[in-house]
Parts: C-alpha cells; structure tokens; sequence
C-alpha cells in the first residue's frame, strides 16, 4: 500500500529546509545550453573524399555543415568569442587556474578556496567538486602522457592527481606560494616557480629536487618547459631580468631576455613549432620571441588598456593565440596580425586569471576574479551577433544599433570566418 503523502506537510517541512528530492515526483525539466562536436567530426570524416561541398548559408540549418578546427585552413574561424554559458561554484571565490582533461569530456577549475570543481564538457553543468588544497590552488598541468595532473598552492605544497582525481601524492616543495609547474617532454623531470624568487626542478618519481635555479630578484610568476628542449623559460616581478632561459642539464642560465618594463605574468612556448616564445607583462603589452634570435622581439602585440595577465597557445593553429587582461577583456591574436583578430570586451567584470583551450580548439574557457567560469565557442551561421559580447566583432546598422535586447538578440547575422 502505497503512503499517502499530505501536501500541507511537505509545505511545512520545506518552509523548515527538510525536504529532499526523493526521485518519485515530477520535477521540471532544465533546458541546457552544449556545444556538441560530434557532427563536427563526422562531417569532416565525411568529407575527406572528394566531392562538391555545400557553400555554407546564414543560416542555422547549415550548422551541420561546420568542420571542426583542424579541418580549417584560415585560423580566424577559429576565434571563440560566442558565449555560452556561466559556471559558478556555490561557494562564491575567485578561479585562479583551470584546466581541460585530455580526453575533452570535463574541465577541471582550482579555486582560492581550494577546492577542484568538475565540469561537464559538453552542457557545462556541475559534476563534482572535492576539497583539494587548504588553502588557494594557484595552477595546475597534466603530464604529457595525460596520465598524471599536478596541483600547487599558495602555501607551496604540490599534489599528484591520478585521472579519477585520486590523491596519491603530497609534498611541500615551496615555502612561499606556487605561481606555475610545467614538465619535461620525457615527464620525468618537472619544474615549479614561486613568490621565494626561485625556480626549482625535480624528480616527478621520487619528488627529490634536483636544483635551485636562483637569478631573480624578485617573485617568480611564470614557468615553460620547452616542448622538445631541455630549455626552460621563466618570467619575474624583477625588473632587471624580468625573462631568464635555463639548461635544465646543466642547471645554468643560458640567456636573460629585457623584454619588458613592468612584471612578466605569463610565458608560453608554442608547442607546434618550438620556436616561438610568447611573454605578457603589466606594461599592456605582449612580445613574441623566436627562439632562433632572441636579441630583439618578432612582434609587439598592443590592445590591452589595463595589463596582460595570461596567454594559451591555440592548440591546432600555429599562430593564434588568446590573452586575457585586467580590464576583464580576452583578445584574439594571431602572428603576423598587427591587430587583434577578435575580442570579447567585458567577458569578466573583473581580472582574467586563466584561460585554456579544449583539445579540440573549438572552445575557449576563462576564470575571473569575479568569482565565474566562463565557456565561448565559434559562432554558427545565422548566430544572432548583437549581445553585450559580439558588439564588438562587427559592424551593425543604425538600424540594428536600438535593438539590442536582453537575451543578447539581433537582426544581424554573420558566417564564422568571414565577418569582417
């Protein structure tokens, strides 16, 4: 005999917190925003044997018709600046660093509270969360075998991570807070940079350190392994070596790079080619180094109005690449561009503190000092283009200027690639 449930009490008892869903009522369905890149990929499988392909409309019907990134031969239709939705944790704190699985299915984000939230890759939605640090998680790295993920924090304690996120591994490898880790191409060795001014290398089997690399006069806030050298590349607060390149073997510095005139907050080695070398500072500016002649910069990349904090190489295209700043902005860049290919003004009301790529390139992901996580993807032909974020990536008419509305709707429509 079934129990009859009165409806005045569950009233009562939920004015009163008791109640929990017990999975045998109705509950009103949520309608998720995803971003599938499953027909992506079958349409490019498809799509390697010769045959007429159809010329992509403005329309969303032709949205079947989008390939993936690495079937794109011109890197700015590859520029992700459609947002698709907020991820905020229920403890309410600032995302200090993130970082996609290398299968693509989760995105890992650490946060000052120290806590690592999962993340469904595919409609965004809350998975799981687990008490990791006791104190800020400052950045984490997956070992090139995407085996292993590797957390530091603020106290200078570094942890391994299996892929179920099981903690196998704790041990303080700092006494001042953990700005970056990158490994070897072998995953044997890897390095960490902190506030201490030192960059330190170490054993990833034993967690022996193996060397103290000291130059700097100041906190250490970016570290880069070369993808292919043992060459490392660290960035300072110091304003008299502000960039520094290691041997790894030999455990000296090989060449100091004045780059910039304020602190270096980022440093990235482009992974595909091995040569170029990317630098952001607080002086608003981005510099591009090849490592072949390190004694002037290839390109000066300048649009940020407050400072750079953070860079991510593009994962299949060589030249692109997007910062984040201050100001809240993430800018697109790609090599050769004296301008920024794209924009999202005011994607965060407050400093960009990280941004990562999917495997696939297809989404961008940015964490804030506004407490939020947010994901951008490529606009589909016919995507309205007039919200508070696209305003700034292509012309409108007067017309379309008063109609912007509060769901970010528009009349004007534009084809990713080919807006200009």
């Amino acid at each position: 005999m079934s129990q009859y449930r009165n409806p005045q009490n569950d009233l009562a008892m939920q004015q009163q917190g008791q109640v929990e869903f017990d999975g045998k009522r109705l509950r009103k369905a949520i309608a998720r925003k995803t971003v599938d890149h499953n027909t992506s990929m079958v349409r490019y499988l498809q799509t390697r044997i010769h045959k007429r392909r159809p010329f992509v409309q403005p329309d969303i019907g032709y949205s079947l018709s989008i390939l993936p990134p690495l079937a794109r031969q011109n890197p700015m239709e590859c520029v992700t600046t459609k947002f698709v939705r907020t991820s905020t944790n229920k403890m309410r704190c600032p995302i200090f660093c993130l970082a996609w699985t290398p299968e693509g299915r989760r995105l890992i984000t650490g946060a000052s509270s120290g806590e690592l939230t999962l993340w469904n890759g595919l409609t965004f939605n809350f998975e799981t969360i687990l008490q990791a640090h006791d104190c800020p998680i400052r950045c984490m790295s997956w070992t090139n075998t995407e085996s292993w993920l590797v957390t530091a924090d603020h106290g200078g304690y570094v942890k391994y991570w299996q892929s179920n996120m099981n903690n196998v591994k704790m041990f303080q490898a700092h006494k001042e807070a953990i700005r970056g880790i990158s490994f070897s191409p072998t995953d044997k060795k890897f390095v960490t940079c902190s506030d201490d001014s030192t960059v330190r290398l170490w054993d990833f089997y034993t967690c022996i350190e193996e060397a103290v690399l000291r130059g700097h006069g100041a906190d250490v806030k970016a570290v880069d392994w070369h993808p292919r050298k043992s060459l490392l590349v660290s960035g300072s607060k110091d304003n008299q070596q502000p960039v520094k390149l290691w041997d790894a073997r030999t455990k000296r510095s090989l060449a100091t790079i004045h780059a910039h005139k304020n602190s270096v907050t980022d440093v990235k080695w482009n992974k595909l080619n091995g040569n170029w070398l990317l630098t952001s500072s607080r002086d608003h500016t981005i510099k591009l180094f090849d490592l072949r002649n390190l004694s002037q910069e290839v390109q000066i990349f300048k649009g940020h109005k407050k400072e750079s904090c953070c860079l991510r190489w593009h994962p299949i295209h060589e030249g692109l690449f997007a910062s984040g700043g201050a100001d809240g902005n993430v800018h697109f860049w790609h090599v050769g561009n004296t301008e920024d290919v794209g924009m999202i003004k005011q994607a965060h009301d407050q400093l960009v503190w990280c941004i990562d790529w999917h495997p696939l390139g297809h989404i961008l992901t940015t964490g804030s000092n506004d407490h939020t996580c947010k994901f951008w993807t490529r606009n589909r032909p016919g995507d309205k283009m007039s919200d508070k974020y696209n305003l700034q990536t292509g012309p409108r008419t007067s017309e379309e200027s008063s109609v912007v509305d509060k769901k970010g709707s528009t009349e004007e429509i534009s084809i990713p690639g080919l807006d200009t």
